[in-house]
């Protein structure tokens, strides 16, 4: 393990009526419906930011849209302007269970299935607070390394699969909104949860199997990459560097049409046929932005042990395509959970460096100054 765990797990994400208190203010967390914005809902976000945040805004590993620097005398006046743009739930616990990931290029029949998947939360028993669903049975499976729990697929025949996250075979689907509730239910019966936390992934490495026909048959469609910045059949495609904006970027892409929150910290706007010249975005594929993770780091970050984004941004250019550089505030990892080629964690003695791994295994070096990193030669 990394010398220097100095970190707190929540257990549980922000939300707009839970939020969670960080270095620069509240984190308020909005889940837009099956992650897609209209071009007033995006507007309204904007200027919410502006007026009871600091105007940043972050696009979250869960396809969703973070304002920062909020403060508990904002957030009632927040809420209600986010209540006045159809992007608030009834109350926190309902907003936990919203937790649906669906890709963003969505037909109608995933959307579909997504609609069917949000009415079955009601029925739902209590889940862990980062239990979520995945429903990626578009054109092309997409959101293979996305965390989620229990995932709507479809197998290379075209049918739907329901398949639990760790387990290589999915269930043919009969009815999704009900396969979903008793996958649920056995999840903690089975032993899923401890002490309020608990990973599907985890419970099916200790050997458990679903239920009768629940257990799965199918493999699903083999898994496209993660797309790139570019124009698609759906519109634009746009990065943003450690998937953070202005507000002024966000009410001039809300100009532009309808958007699609994507969980790769991207935005797709349907149906732009060009790609927009803004400040703050990123259209080339080959950006070396693309190429580095970094959380907020400190001060942002209470956790955070350092300064992180200005050192991602000047080691960018030494990363090769096709390889990732993490650099984190602390060994809990949040901007990037997995492994990356190379990870920087900060400690209280400087960073320690870690090949082929996450932010909390074993460093190959420890002790790093900041201005003294070099990545020549390590890929």
């Amino acid at each position: 393990m990394t010398t220097d765990p100095t970190f707190q797990i929540q257990g549980w994400c922000p939300g707009a009526l839970r939020p969670m208190l960080s270095g620069d203010g509240l984190v308020v967390r909005v889940r837009p419906p099956a992650g897609r914005l209209t071009p007033a809902q995006a507007a309204g976000i904007a200027q919410a930011a502006q007026a009871f945040g600091n105007g940043l805004i972050d696009l979250s590993a869960r396809g969703n849209v973070q304002l920062r620097g909020v403060t508990n005398a904002s957030h009632p006046d927040l809420i209600a302007a986010l209540s006045g743009l159809g992007l608030i739930d009834a109350d926190p616990a309902a907003e936990q269970r919203r937790n649906i990931l669906v890709t963003p290029f969505a037909d109608a029949r995933t959307l579909a299935l997504a609609a069917a998947l949000q009415q079955a939360l009601a029925q739902m028993p209590v889940l862990p607070g980062k239990f979520g669903f995945a429903v990626d049975t578009g054109p092309a499976p997409v959101l293979a390394g996305v965390a989620a729990d229990l995932r709507l697929e479809r197998a290379a025949d075209g049918r739907v699969l329901m398949r639990c996250d760790g387990a290589a075979l999915g269930a043919p689907v009969e009815d999704a909104a009900a396969d979903a509730v008793a996958l649920a239910q056995w999840f903690l019966a089975a032993g899923g949860v401890t002490d309020g936390r608990g990973r599907m992934a985890a419970l099916i490495a200790r050997g458990a199997v679903p239920p009768g026909r629940l257990a799965g048959t199918v493999a699903p469609a083999d898994a496209t990459p993660a797309p790139l910045p570019g124009l698609r059949p759906e519109g634009a495609l746009l990065g943003f560097a450690f998937g953070q904006m202005q507000a002024d970027t966000l009410t001039a892409l809300a100009a532009l049409g309808p958007l699609r929150v994507t969980p790769w910290r991207m935005l797709l706007v349907e149906g732009l046929r060009h790609l927009p010249d803004l400040p703050g975005l990123i259209t080339d594929p080959q950006d070396p932005m693309l190429r580095v993770e970094a959380c907020s780091g400190a001060p942002a970050c209470l956790q955070g042990l350092a300064p992180v984004r200005a050192l991602a941004r000047r080691l960018a250019p030494q990363v090769p395509i096709g390889r990732l550089l993490h650099v984190s505030g602390c060994a809990k990892g949040c901007a990037h959970p997995g492994p990356a080629d190379v990870t920087l964690v900060a400690t209280r003695a400087g960073f320690d460096l870690i090949r082929n791994g996450g932010a909390a295994e074993a460093p190959a070096l420890q002790g790093l100054r900041a201005e003294a990193i070099d990545l020549k030669g390590l890929f």
